[in-house]
């Protein structure tokens, strides 16, 4: 703070992390050596959960000060320092704030835990997933379950060794999700993560990548096409129609990489009576996209004869896409791939309906499995 008034920047509010909150005889120091008003020294020290971080900062009326502060009409008072004010705001009370509790509580009071597989390829980079971290987090407080996650090196499931440890960590956990991705290394262990997972029916969200490789595993072992793969990882000549099951997208530039990606919020028409549609609640969503390839139309009649259901597709200028696909729930309790990043709409109040779906199905398959 010295350094800052030396620059001419004075302060208004001070933040203080620790670990006990702030005694008055601390707070009052500070406020002697920083020129900062002893209500405005805001103490953040250790909650049980980050989503009491705003509550504590509301019991300290924070947010009235803020106001005050900022001058925000219609509820700044008029010739009152920022400090003078109290509870201009009222937003202890409202029903926002009362959710947000709600949502805390549940935090620290789960009714059981939930253990998750996430098959990847960069699991040693502990942001590389963060979104979708952030996403199953949401769902496990909306179904009042502890999350765990077991990270999965996607390579560790190659081969045909299926006790090793890494098999072993996917066999006890209640749900996989095999997220987005690029490039070949770890693909074929992806693919056999969601063999497993559809043939022990074992809940299953596929994200971007994943979701391809769940179609390309179904033409693999169920229409019997071994050699099915994706243009982009597959470095020989695949049967075009028949085997090429993920291509380039048909207007894209395979010369100039830069600005090519299929970006932003597209909207997406799900079918009457599918999974995606009960979990969405609505026949058309916007969600966002970050690909270059998408599943092959020519092979989805095949597919779907098959038994997987494309219940998700866009159609816009280029033709139509396969946005979600799914098996019947009288096949699998919930197997789903998306071609979006469901996880990037996800809220802690209001979770992505994918993601919950899977932590729903993993809660009921965990306690029928207890019965």
């Amino acid at each position: 703070v010295k350094q800052m008034m030396q620059l001419g920047l004075r302060p208004d509010f001070l933040c203080c992390r620790g670990k006990e909150a702030l005694e008055a005889g601390a707070r009052s120091k500070l406020s002697t050596f920083t020129s900062v008003p002893e209500r405005a020294i805001i103490s953040i020290h250790d909650v049980s959960n980050i989503y009491r971080v705003p509550l504590m900062m509301v019991e300290q009326d924070l947010p009235s000060m803020l106001v005050q502060r900022l001058r925000i009409k219609p509820l700044a008072r008029r010739g009152k320092n920022y400090d003078k004010v109290s509870n201009i705001v009222h937003l202890a009370q409202s029903r926002l704030m009362k959710s947000w509790t709600k949502l805390a509580d549940s935090v620290d009071d789960p009714e059981s835990e939930c253990v998750i597989a996430m098959v990847g390829k960069y699991c040693d980079q502990g942001d590389a997933y963060l979104s979708v971290v952030k996403a199953l987090t949401h769902s496990a407080i909306a179904t009042k379950q502890r999350l765990r996650i077991e990270w999965i090196d996607a390579s560790d499931l190659e081969g045909d060794d299926m006790n090793n440890g890494a098999w072993e960590r996917v066999k006890n956990c209640d749900g996989i999700v095999v997220p987005g991705g690029f490039g070949s290394r770890g693909f074929d262990g992806k693919v056999s993560a969601i063999r497993y997972a559809r043939e022990s029916k074992k809940p299953f969200l596929g994200v971007c990548l994943g979701m391809q490789a769940a179609v390309i595993e179904y033409a693999r072992n169920v229409l019997n096409r071994p050699n099915a793969h994706s243009s982009e990882l597959c470095e020989g000549d695949l049967l075009e129609d028949y085997e090429d099951v993920v291509i380039f997208m048909p207007e894209g530039d395979r010369e100039r990489m830069g600005g090519t990606m299929r970006l932003g919020a597209r909207e997406t028409v799900l079918l009457d009576d599918s999974l995606a549609r009960k979990m969405y609640g609505s026949d058309k969503v916007m969600e966002r996209h970050r690909h270059r390839y998408e599943v092959n139309p020519a092979v989805v009649p095949d597919l779907e004869e098959a038994g997987l259901k494309f219940v998700g597709k866009n159609t816009d200028e280029s033709g139509e896409r396969m946005e979600v696909v799914e098996l019947p729930q009288s096949v699998h309790p919930y197997f789903v791939g998306a071609q979006f990043h469901p996880e990037f709409t996800s809220r802690p109040e209001k979770p992505n309906p994918l993601f919950l779906g899977l932590l729903q199905a993993s809660k009921q398959a965990k306690l029928q499995q207890e019965q």
